[in-house]
């Protein structure tokens, strides 16, 4: 059976890093009430986030100040709107950084993951005609799963190369999470808007034996968590509920499904972990009884862009797969609605 490889990332984000104008937003909105904003101050300075990237300026008289009023926040229509003229642009720079070198011409298959905006024609299409691809390539759009889309997106480009040797597979997970900002005074809303930031990955995934290998997939669904994380479409944008029960779920739940996923295929020495948050990583630390310096990749991508949802874990493999010996055998692994554990285990080539 053919192997299927990850034979490189390219990563693109907007230009603005909004983390500390979200904290301004975050502070205006509990203001008042000194109890839940000094909860709220104690939180961000513990999140292990520094920056956070969104096509809104943050400051000001910039796009955020027109598009988020106090008191007239956006609906849906005005929301996708936005993600119509952005989307295709963050989309087509993660592209081209990464078929640079590529003929085009060679690129058979696109696989789109995104939950955070919607229309047709759609990215794909926006793609080939913005890319220079094939106007036959076969495309298909993942939508709507949230975190773990992209290890799902992965799974869908090994089916292809496996039944298809000679295909190559362009994987595009792309996000822009702060379209979703709700004006709200419930606290635990307004700490999941602290995790969310705008950001896009591309990959292309071949047989050429070249990157990482993705060797198996496993999927673990935790018993009585539905509820914990929902992401639905509402009149003033995607409403997201982030229970703050999700990270007490993940411990508990992998320390009993471990051994169904973590089976003896390997040892795994590099960990691709989604940060979902701080307090994620550490449930996963935990529930895997792994050192500190197992998740290093994960806690830098979490400080440096935020939870980027989908395109997240693929920032978290580029990393890793720069300057990683060849033979070194790893475990990716994402989280979303279910409450759901998807994971590829995985080894660096050549």
């Amino acid at each position: 059976m053919t192997d299927a490889f990850i034979n490189r990332i390219a990563t693109a984000l907007p230009p603005h890093d909004v983390h500390g104008g979200f904290l301004d937003f975050g502070r205006r909105m509990l203001n008042g009430d000194n109890r839940r904003l000094a909860l709220f101050n104690r939180m961000a300075e513990r999140s292990g986030i520094s920056h956070r990237y969104s096509f809104f300026e943050p400051e000001g008289e910039g796009d955020a100040a027109h598009f988020y009023r106090p008191g007239a926040f956006p609906g849906t229509g005005a929301r996708m709107k936005l993600f119509e003229k952005f989307a295709p642009r963050l989309a087509t720079e993660a592209a081209e950084r990464l078929l640079a070198r590529e003929d085009r011409s060679r690129i058979t298959h696109l696989i789109v993951t995104c939950c955070t905006g919607f229309f047709a024609p759609g990215i794909d299409l926006q793609l080939v005609e913005r890319c220079g691809l094939n106007p036959d390539i076969e495309r298909t759009f993942v939508g709507f799963m949230g975190c773990y889309a992209a290890i799902n997106g992965l799974k869908l480009a090994r089916h292809i190369v496996r039944s298809e040797p000679g295909a190559r597979v362009l994987a595009m997970n792309l996000e822009l999470c702060t379209l979703h900002l709700h004006e709200t005074t419930d606290l635990e809303e307004i700490l999941s808007f602290l995790l969310f930031g705008d950001g896009c990955a591309a990959a292309l995934i071949s047989a050429d034996p070249g990157g990482v290998r993705m060797d198996s997939f496993k999927a673990a669904l935790l018993p009585d968590t539905a509820e914990l994380i929902r992401w639905n479409i509402r009149e003033q944008g995607f409403d997201m509920v982030l229970s703050g029960g999700v990270p007490g779920a993940i411990r508990s739940g992998l320390a009993q499904a471990r051994s169904a996923f973590l089976n003896d295929e390997a040892p795994i020495d590099l960990w691709a972990v989604h940060p979902g948050g701080r307090t994620v990583l550490d449930a996963v630390e935990a529930a895997l009884e792994l050192p500190p310096p197992a998740l290093a990749v994960s806690r830098g991508v979490l400080n440096d862009f935020g939870n980027m949802s989908s395109s997240t874990v693929m920032f978290v493999l580029d990393r890793l797969m720069r300057g990683t010996a060849p033979g070194t055998s790893g475990c990716a692994m994402a989280f979303g609605p279910g409450l759901v554990a998807e994971t590829m285990r995985f080894r660096m080539a050549a």
